[in-house]
């Protein structure tokens, strides 16, 4: 019919399931429902850990080599649906169309080919002689079902990450997609139908209290990994706490981006905007640098540097490719950042530039969740807006004296997701990489996230890292001979 919306549904045990509920989702650049998607609960759950867990013995017993085959597949699809995918990610989260097509699409299938390459990996084990007629062994296995919980703001690019490695170590694997943006997982889950056996991948939609809280909670799933909110992790670890399984979590971020004086200032410059607050997502980015940490010596350069280059950013239609950054991905979001405006005020915190929302930002989308990119500047690192993340395009710059200084600036968070340091001076590199608490410590570059690498943060940032490893357990043997 006309003008009827799509309609996603979930992939449960190699079947594409309506729900008997749905929910709207939002373009965030119109504030208009353009598709639904399931609103599935407890019931779908079920379905799907019964459906993996029939699935499990099957594909774990494959040869590596046969698993490969599959994950090849996915790739050569990723190839060929590329447009498609990311158009569907852009127009549901915001993210931005040259992002989405020419970065993500392209890098998944780069992934999934690793992750197939990597599957030996999963069944290597070690011989340890114990003595002249005893013989050691360990090997790796697989843990199960696996239940893998993907945020908003790059769902195909964590699906992925999670997904392949889970698969390839010889996992089943449940996806629970976040509500803001479900569509563009849902619609891979329906040409993924046609690559794997029945039950071996599954896709849940649903809000994360309901089905992703009946997941993680199930005594059939073995193992759960999740890109999100220290606070989701936090609740899902109270939940599970009675069915103990392992778990990866990555979580929120507050990263410092810290910029000497001897730096490539140009160079520096593009890395604490374009390259870290100031993306295509709008600053909706876990290793965001929102503490920008600047030499006394060329403060007010800096701060001048930093406005002259988002000056020239362009917020619009991010279906455009001549958009630089998008919008904010939901009206909940958006209440959120634009609360932290009002609260850098109150706190004392200067205004450089930005603060400005809504249609005042994007005359031509006025019911877009728009916010322009801001930056505050303050002495105090304990301002709310220093220590909490916000998620949105909103940064503060602190000023440091010394390298001492800066280190103490900087590991002064609850968060240790990441860090990006400015310097020509190996030296000082060094020890920065050595003293600064995160997962990640970036030198002379920014969010540059190689799959080759593992990616994980500390403290409140959360623990472990997607790979094909953190997916199998290890099992130790001793034989006499």
């Amino acid at each position: 019919m006309l003008g009827r919306m799509p309609e996603f549904r979930n992939l449960i045990g190699g079947e594409l399931v309506p729900s008997p509920r749905t929910m709207d989702t939002v373009n965030p650049a119109t504030g208009e429902a353009w598709a639904t998607i399931p609103a599935g609960g407890a019931a779908e759950a079920e379905a799907a850990v019964e459906a993996a867990g029939r699935a499990f013995p099957a594909w774990s017993a494959l040869p590596a080599l046969a698993r490969a085959h599959y994950l090849r597949k996915v790739s050569e699809l990723f190839v060929r649906h590329a447009e498609e995918l990311a158009r569907l990610e852009t127009r549901d989260n915001g993210r931005i169309l040259r992002d989405t097509l020419k970065r993500d699409l392209p890098g998944m299938a780069h992934l999934w080919q690793l992750a197939a390459g990597q599957c030996l990996d999963a069944v290597k084990g070690d011989t340890v002689l114990l003595g002249s007629d005893t013989l050691g062994l360990t090997r790796r296995e697989p843990y199960g079902v696996a239940v893998c919980i993907i945020p908003w703001n790059s769902p195909i690019s964590t699906f992925s990450a999670k997904a392949a490695y889970a698969l390839a170590a010889g996992n089943t694997v449940i996806v629970k997609p976040a509500e803001q943006a479900s569509a563009s997982v849902l619609r891979l889950g329906e040409l993924l139908a046609e690559v794997f056996p029945p039950g071996v991948l599954n896709i849940v939609s649903g809000l994360g209290e309901e089905v992703g809280d009946a997941l993680v909670r199930h005594r059939g799933v073995a193992k759960i990994s999740l890109t999100g909110s220290t606070a989701t992790g936090q609740a899902i670890t109270r939940a599970s706490a009675e069915a103990l399984k392992p778990m990866t979590f990555e979580l929120g971020g507050k990263s410092p981006n810290i910029v000497f004086p001897d730096a490539d200032l140009d160079a520096a410059t593009q890395g604490v905007t374009v390259n870290s607050v100031y993306t295509g997502n709008a600053g909706q980015v876990c290793v965001a640098g929102s503490r920008i940490l600047i030499h006394r010596s060329i403060w007010e350069e800096m701060l001048g540097r930093i406005e002259r280059a988002c000056a020239g950013l362009v917020l619009g239609d991010p279906l455009d490719l001549g958009t630089t950054m998008g919008p904010i991905v939901s009206a909940g979001q958006y209440e959120r950042v634009t609360s932290y405006l009002e609260l850098a005020e109150k706190e004392g915190a200067r205004l450089v530039f930005g603060a400005r929302t809504g249609a005042d930002v994007v005359p031509a989308l006025p019911g877009g969740y728009w916010v322009a990119p801001t930056l505050y500047a303050t002495e105090d690192n304990s301002l709310r807006v220093c220590q909490e993340e916000i998620f949105g395009p909103v940064a503060v710059a602190i000023p440091f004296s010394t390298e001492e200084e800066a280190v103490a600036i900087a590991n002064d968070s609850p968060y240790g997701l990441a860090a990006g340091v400015w310097t020509r001076d190996l030296g000082r590199a060094h020890r920065l990489v050595r003293d600064l608490r995160s997962g990640t410590v970036w030198v002379n570059t920014f969010r540059q996230m190689p799959p080759g690498l593992p990616f994980g943060g500390v403290k409140d940032s959360g623990y472990g890292h997607d790979s094909v490893l953190e997916y199998t357990r290890e099992k130790a043997a001793i034989i006499q001979i």
